[in-house]
């Protein structure tokens, strides 16, 4: 599992991050983050937070860490109907086809 801070972030990220991956609420939040995708494939973070409750800034963390072992991909963006901007969509990998994907 990676480290959710940056190099140039503060010293209090840094605290938060070892703490988070140390009591298992990153772990917690991936899981969360991907049954979410799993569930409602398609979905920006916004319209994933509007359907699960989860926090969107927590789906904004989490899901590209997610991305980066393989465990969803980041899809075509689509006009997000809650913000009314453009975002990215996020879609599960099936177990077995972690292949690169790319559109």
């Amino acid at each position: 599992m990676n480290h959710p801070a940056r190099s140039t972030d503060p010293s209090t990220s840094h605290e938060a991050a070892n703490y988070i991956v140390a009591t298992g609420v990153q772990g917690d939040q991936q899981a969360a983050a991907a049954s979410a995708v799993r569930r409602f494939p398609g979905l920006t973070s916004l319209e994933l937070a509007n359907e699960t409750g989860i926090c969107r800034y927590v789906l904004a963390r989490r899901l590209p860490e997610l991305a980066e072992t393989g465990s969803v991909w980041r899809g075509p963006k689509k006009p997000c109907p809650v913000s009314g901007r453009s975002a990215c969509t996020w879609w599960p990998v099936a177990r077995g086809q972690n292949m690169t994907l790319g559109l």
